[in-house]
């Protein structure tokens, strides 16, 4: 590359839109481990069991059902903000500050006390606003630049929500542990001072929201329609979701019921409880599914307005692709993660449970694997280019899987801070390889008609079953211990990649990259 364009290069990334994304990324990857790895460390220092802190993991399931309310946050104006700040800055803004109320929640509940329905609630209530502000970023991010600024806009965010994940990561814990937290002596007020001061921390993401300009209007008129339509939208939303929390609380005592039964059959109580909850959680779905189709029928939305929002991306991309590569393509999207998030519920716990202290596991796994995921991005960006989005998939996959067995080999040595560092550097780089890789993939997949929505369908079906699962892996550690489950984890990454060599024989991404 000449010196000319590397100067273009760099003047490109000081482009205002690219920084603004720089701190909307920071914004966006404070709450996630809020929810995840840090909130675990403080449930087990809480004295709370294993099987309970995982089952946390399922408050960030928002993030998998962004697609439901994503047409919402798109179309609809909110009172007062909408006309003073714009459409876009306007939820922004809102979600930002239901991130920091949710903090908050969090930070005024002890788990030690037993009150862990609230501490759940507080953490659903995060995870639905940090999705939230994600619908919004991502609609920002494409709206606010032409196509010859969206990689490097793409690059910025990443490098902030790291950023933010770092702040939430390492910062949290080395702040619990300097204000006096130790998995041996618990104390309260340092998690609660910790977990208001991240809420503080979102002060980044306002700050940018209100200084930052509104995108341009790029609405295709045919799909707008009038507040009165929208308002009796997301009163159908609000059904359907009150709907889906009635069914799945009152079938509470039969799924017990069913649980001892299939326990009793199967002689195996964790995968019992996995069919049932799995189970449980369609049958709600269908029930709040049900309840918005007689609601359209009755006449509170508009057919059309439905169609429109729900039904013509998912037919688009079928149309273009024709079922049997698109269930195929869907299966790979839904599938790609899941020995990664599986692990990474409890890795954390893992951590600590082999003796390392929390500023140990900040400096080492937060700190040191965040510099090994921006590598692995960056040379994950160059091998594409060079081989192939498709093989570098695959490299992914297999790297993902055997970077697994590494974590065995970690729990066989016990507290090696050696053999930690090089855990941590091989899952992290293969982890930063495979996702430049897999961004290139599901940005293929998508139509520019429907760019908001189908990648909200496929961002949310990415971590849907591996978060479902991942639930449940403080059980399995608990009936397998660490080694047979790493190994299990590590074997999940096998369809994957017949997966991958499959899809490749029928999806030309190079094709659809240059049309």
């Amino acid at each position: 590359m000449t010196t000319e364009l590397w100067s273009d290069t760099i003047k490109a990334f000081c482009h205002r839109r690219v920084i603004t994304m720089l701190f909307l990324g920071i914004a966006a990857g404070i709450p996630l481990l809020l929810i995840f790895s840090s909130l675990s460390l403080w449930l087990r220092e809480a004295d709370v069991e294993r099987s309970a802190v995982t089952y946390f993991s399922w408050a960030a399931l928002g993030y998998s059902f962004k697609f439901v309310w994503a047409p919402l946050v798109d179309k609809l104006p909110l009172p007062l903000l909408s006309k003073r700040l714009g459409r876009r800055r306007a939820w922004l803004l809102l979600s930002q500050l239901m991130i920091m109320l949710a903090i908050s929640m969090m930070a005024l509940i002890d788990p030690a006390t037993g009150a862990l329905s609230a501490m759940g609630w507080a953490a659903v209530f995060l995870g639905f606003s940090a999705a939230t502000q994600d619908i919004v970023i991502d609609a920002y991010r494409i709206e606010s630049a032409d196509t010859d600024l969206q990689t490097l806009m793409a690059s910025s965010y990443i490098a902030g929500y790291r950023i933010g994940m770092l702040l939430a990561g390492a910062g949290a814990l080395y702040l619990a542990s300097y204000l006096g937290s130790t998995k041996t002596l618990y104390s309260y007020q340092a998690w609660q001072s910790t977990y208001f001061i991240m809420a503080g921390a979102m002060l980044i993401g306002v700050v940018t929201t209100l200084v930052i300009a509104e995108p341009d209007e790029r609405q295709n008129n045919e799909l707008v329609h009038s507040t009165q339509d929208y308002l009796s939208f997301l009163l159908l939303f609000a059904l359907a979701v009150t709907a889906f929390i009635a069914a799945f609380y009152t079938s509470a005592e039969p799924a017990q019921t069913a649980k001892l039964a299939l326990d009793a059959l199967v002689a195996n109580h964790n995968l019992a409880s996995f069919i049932v909850e799995l189970i449980r959680l369609v049958l709600a779905l269908a029930f709040a599914g049900l309840v918005a189709k007689l609601l359209v029928m009755i006449g509170l939305v508009q057919q059309q307005q439905v169609s429109q929002t729900y039904i013509a991306p998912v037919k688009d991309f079928f149309d273009r692709y024709g079922l049997s590569l698109a269930l195929l393509l869907l299966a790979l999207v839904g599938l790609y993660r899941i020995s990664d998030i599986v692990l990474g519920v409890i890795a954390n716990v893992f951590y600590q449970d082999l003796g390392f202290s929390k500023p140990v596991i900040a400096s080492v796994v937060k700190s040191f694997g965040l510099a090994m995921t921006i590598l692995g991005g960056f040379l994950g960006g160059l091998l594409a280019v060079r081989f192939g989005v498709m093989r570098i998939l695959f490299l992914g996959g297999v790297l993902s899987a055997l970077t697994n067995i590494l974590f065995m080999l970690l729990a066989q040595m016990g507290q090696d801070i050696t053999m930690l560092y090089i855990v941590i550097a091989a899952d992290n780089l293969s982890a930063g390889l495979a996702s430049a890789a897999f961004i290139a993939f599901l940005s293929s997949l998508t139509n520019i008609s429907f760019t908001a929505m189908q990648y909200a369908i496929f961002s949310s079906l990415m971590t849907l079953f591996p978060k479902v699962l991942g639930g449940y892996s403080g059980s399995m550690v608990e009936t397998l211990g660490y080694e047979q489950f790493f190994l299990m984890t590590a074997l999940m990454g096998i369809p994957v990649l017949v997966l991958i060599v499959w899809a490749n024989r029928y999806f030309d991404i190079k094709h659809v990259l240059d049309k």
